[in-house]
């Protein structure tokens, strides 16, 4: 039976060595407050200690002294298993300087890990993730030189097959954000933008004899409507109610809680990106890139759009006339609508379906969609392509693996070459004002997160879009089969490439 507590109570249940699954995506849907009473507790008494935290998508707020990030930084925490890191800027520092294991493992392998430990099992089966870092006849998942853990990513056979078996340790405690709490304990997400794993990692901790924690807005005496509980109050021991500081009715927009036509995407859109972004990816080349790359979107198209570069490929689906007849994913569940960006990116303005983490992974895994338009830090010679890993920095591979992993056909959107590339574009005629100090196009790629044998062998059309020209993943590697007018193929191209690409008539 569940009890309502405050914040404080709630972290009493947490023991040292506890293995704690949070669910929330990258900066959103966290449970800030119960965060940071850990983090109060901890620094208090030195209690709980040698916990491991486990989340398919992240769980940082975008800030290096909220949720999480304090407990982390004072030595709470001895492990992270993780999806995505963008969002814990002091946790992806900390890692780096070995003061934790850390693992970054393909978001959706994690959430159906997940999910197969509530159903009993102890790990997930799946293809993807083969031939790319985390294979463990690559790298393996560990970032650091102290995270050795061999039993995260296993490769097997099975009936003639190859897979990779990923297996979590069995958690013990889940940290949760929803909406309301009934009088029955049980959990809607009515106000959320996701639900993600929420459902999986309950399950999975009552059935491992832990706690389920869930910080919500507010308690309602009506029990809520079958359909609309997430969490039952069967599995749910602690209930924590912090009422949520106002927000911009632009965030609204992103709950479904009232229907926003095609016609209003744009101008709920132009709202959020002023509250919540980042920083601007607009330029010249991205422009460029995103005009390009949209010529590949087809009517009925199921797509996922990746954040930076491949995000102004909406902007040109608009000026085409494509977008109302194309259905946009995002990884954490939504179906349809228009995925928001920057500090809310998981979220979607109105989506047609909002559904659990997993069930999205199964429709990505099993070459659900049609196309995907996806960054990169730097492609090789063979096709291969590093979108997780920089030159002493990382972010984690996220929801990449998965989605290019059998998508049919699969768009790089990245400039030729960066740090001072200057591009201009008139009359259709494309100017390199000047080249960038670093190439993006290398011999071999520093870690692989897209594997070229992979997606040759699956059948995938793969091709690379840049400012100045379009590759193609042939048999033996990259072929040049466009180059835009005003480009001097032999100049700006091949002599700048560091190896010899196949050049086709065009």
């Amino acid at each position: 039976m569940y009890k309502i507590m405050t914040a404080d109570e709630a972290m009493n249940l947490i023991k040292d060595g506890d293995v704690i699954a949070l669910n929330s995506f990258l900066g959103i849907d966290n449970p800030v407050e119960l965060h940071e009473a850990l983090y109060k507790r901890y620094h208090a008494t030195g209690s709980p200690k040698h916990l491991t935290a486990i989340s398919s998508a992240g769980f940082g707020v975008w800030d290096e002294n909220r949720a999480a990030e304090g407990y982390i930084r004072e030595g709470a925490v001895d492990k992270i298993i993780c999806g995505h890191f963008g969002a814990m800027y002091s946790t992806k520092k900390l890692v780096l300087e070995d003061r934790f294991e850390a693992y970054n493992l393909p978001l959706g392998c994690i959430s159906h890990a997940i999910r197969a430990q509530a159903g009993g099992l102890p790990g997930a089966l799946s293809k993807v993730g083969l031939d790319i870092f985390v294979d463990p006849r690559m790298e393996g998942p560990g970032i650091n030189g102290i995270s050795k853990d061999d039993s995260l990513v296993k490769y097997v056979e099975l009936d003639g097959e190859e897979f990779l078996y990923y297996k979590l340790p069995r958690i013990t405690v889940a940290i949760i954000k929803g909406t309301c709490a009934d009088r029955k304990g049980n959990i809607s997400f009515d106000d959320m933008f996701t639900a993600g794993d929420a459902l999986s990692i309950s399950q999975a901790v009552k059935a491992n004899g832990g706690k389920v924690i869930v910080q919500v807005d507010r308690l309602v005496v009506k029990t809520s409507r079958p359909h609309s509980t997430i969490i039952p109050g069967c599995l749910v021991d602690a209930i924590v109610e912090i009422p949520p500081e106002p927000r911009h009715a632009a965030y609204e927009s992103l709950t479904g809680s009232f229907e926003i036509p095609y016609t209003q995407w744009q101008d709920w859109a132009e709202m959020l990106e002023k509250r919540t972004m980042t920083k601007s990816v607009v330029n010249a080349s991205a422009e460029i890139i995103g005009k390009r790359a949209a010529m590949e979107l087809k009517p009925d198209d199921i797509v996922n759009i990746g954040v930076g570069i491949p995000e102004t490929v909406t902007k040109y689906a608009r000026e085409n006339g494509i977008l109302d007849k194309i259905t946009l994913t995002v990884e954490s569940g939504g179906v349809g609508g228009f995925p928001a960006s920057g500090k809310v990116f998981g979220a979607v303005i109105g989506a047609d379906s909002i559904y659990d983490m997993a069930n999205q992974f199964d429709l990505y895994d099993n070459g659900g969609l049609d196309v995907c338009f996806m960054g990169g830090i730097e492609v090789d010679r063979y096709g291969n392509v590093n979108a997780h890993k920089g030159p002493g920095a990382f972010a984690g591979v996220g929801g990449f693996a998965n989605i290019t992993a059998k998508t049919a056909t699969v768009v790089f959107c990245l400039t030729f070459n960066t740090k001072g590339l200057a591009v201009e574009e008139r009359d259709g005629k494309v100017t390199i004002r000047q080249e960038g100090e670093i190439g993006k196009f290398v011999d071999r790629v520093k870690s692989v997160s897209f594997s070229a044998k992979r997606a040759r062998e699956n059948g995938q059309r793969v091709i690379y879009v840049t400012e100045r020209c379009v590759f193609e993943l042939g048999e033996k590697g990259l072929k040049l089969v466009e180059v835009y007018p005003g480009i001097d193929a032999q100049r700006d191209i091949l002599k700048r490439l560091p190896f010899e690409v196949e050049v086709a008539e065009y």
